[in-house]
């Protein structure tokens, strides 16, 4: 993971991690966020999957183009809106 404020949204400094993107968002890694061996490294990979919902803009530029699918979400996820309802009913 990429620490906070070595990012840009929109060409401004972000320093919360985790920040809501927005569709149409660009999201920038600043120069040392560049530097760093673990972005090289994932740079570097020739089998590097890019999802569909970004557009890459070179190396270090994405667009967010799009709200992903839940079966496009690489984590598990488990959806429970009886615990969402719950809690926001409080």
């Amino acid at each position: 993971m990429v620490s906070h404020g070595h990012i840009r949204v929109n060409g401004v400094k972000c320093n919360i991690a985790s920040r809501r993107v927005n569709v149409g968002e660009v999201i920038e890694l600043g120069a040392k966020a560049q530097e760093m061996a673990l972005v090289m490294e994932a740079q570097g990979l020739a089998e590097r999957d890019i999802p569909d919902y970004v557009v890459p803009d070179g190396a270090a530029k994405i667009t967010f183009n799009r709200v992903p699918t839940l079966d496009e979400v690489p984590y598990p996820v488990k959806m429970e809106p009886n615990l969402v309802v719950e809690f926001y009913s409080r």
